[in-house]
């Protein structure tokens, strides 16, 4: 007995130690952080639209002037429709004529003005761009307008953008805003209102569904959706890059009934149902243009837009960027704001579009417009956890 007197005095030293030992790294297992989603290396894949440039080093598949008469746009809004084919939406285009940073402004110049034309690719190897199969026609064989724009009523309406796409029970559906004023206070676009189209026959034609309409200065003037378990959720925004981002759902079977349209209310942790006014900030804005998409490697949700610090209170200099936020529920915490790319690698950059098709692998292709070029560009980010 006497010889394992010291170990017997030890052991009640030994059992606080490996408590504390325990609970410490049960302490530091709570405050852990959870690793978050980081995007590097971006790089410009491919030329989308317009002319190639005899400056520009990079694959082109579409010289979109000569086949239809898009000589400059913007945007590319992507959507999956059936099997591998996606739909493109781009915003103001020019025809042929288009001349690129003519006399250094950027933006539209040309003729056949048009407020929003749409593409289709069935081409999902990206590595070196995305050939467009075809565009929805007029009959001239140009790139047709598809949402009503500034032609339709030039006294109230200067044009029609889209927003979002989406393909719900084999219907394709574009969110789009009509446009009377892009000279807002604080970043905002004035909009008579935001609306539908809709198309059954897969995008040969389009129809506007008044059922959906949201009012000039609703949370959800623009969005960007998508699909989960049976729902799709869209964030939204006042139009414009001033404002934060809105949470709302809507079950697949109710995405034209806008009274069971499901709002998120972080003051009371839930879905208010066919009350707008109820719904309440998950992003911080500053947000402009954005896309949507739920990750299903890494299980996280991924928001990238158009960032302005102009109308960005915490912001300690000028400068404009591509930037994102992920989180792990979408209606939880999302990241603190991360930037994609900046104005300084890519000039006159916005409008971050993901490829909705790759979504399980580490690399993330999206769209970028350029003003001063104003055509569209396929780019590439490498993704991690960090």
């Amino acid at each position: 007995m006497k010889n394992n007197q010291p170990l017997q005095l030890l052991k009640p030293f030994i059992l606080f130690t490996g408590l504390y030992l325990g609970l410490s790294f049960i302490s530091l297992a709570q405050v852990a952080q959870p690793k978050g989603l980081q995007l590097s290396n971006v790089t410009k894949v491919a030329r989308l639209t317009g002319t190639p440039l005899e400056t520009e080093n990079l694959p082109s598949p579409n010289n979109t002037a000569d086949a239809y008469d898009v000589g400059g746009t913007d945007l590319g809004i992507f959507w999956q429709m059936k099997g591998s084919k996606v739909g493109i939406f781009f915003g103001d285009t020019h025809g042929r004529e288009f001349v690129a940073e003519k006399g250094g402004k950027g933006g539209g110049n040309g003729a056949n003005w048009r407020s929003n034309v749409l593409a289709f690719s069935s081409d999902d190897h990206l590595e070196d761009g995305i050939t467009i199969d075809s565009m929805a026609l007029d009959q001239n064989g140009s790139a047709r307008e598809i949402c009503a724009g500034g032609k339709t009523n030039p006294q109230k309406y200067n044009t029609s953008i889209p927003t979002a796409a989406i393909r719900v029970n084999n219907t394709d559906y574009v969110h789009y805003m009509n446009i009377y004023d892009w000279a807002g206070r604080n970043g905002r676009w004035l909009t008579n209102f935001s609306s539908l189209y809709a198309s059954t026959d897969d995008g040969k034609t389009w129809m506007r569904k008044n059922e959906v309409t949201f009012k000039g200065d609703s949370k959800f003037s623009q969005v960007c959706y998508a699909k989960k378990d049976g729902y799709v959720f869209m964030i939204g925004s006042l139009s414009g890059r001033g404002g934060p981002g809105y949470l709302a759902r809507i079950k697949e079977k109710d995405m034209l009934n806008l009274s069971r349209y499901e709002y998120w209310n972080g003051n009371t942790n839930q879905w208010e149902k066919g009350d707008e006014s109820k719904a309440t900030v998950v992003i911080p804005g500053p947000i402009g243009e954005a896309s949507l998409i739920f990750h299903k490697k890494y299980k996280k949700w991924i928001i990238a837009y158009s960032y302005d610090s102009a109308y960005d209170p915490s912001a300690k200099r000028k400068f404009h960027a591509l930037a994102y936020r992920d989180a792990k529920e979408i209606n939880g915490k999302w990241s603190d704001l991360k930037i994609l790319a900046d104005v300084n690698q890519f000039k006159g950059l916005y409008c971050p579009y993901i490829y909705p098709l790759r979504n399980n692998e580490d690399q993330l292709y999206f769209t970028m417009s350029q003003w001063e070029l104003y055509n569209v560009y396929l780019m590439k980010a490498d993704i991690e956890l960090k």
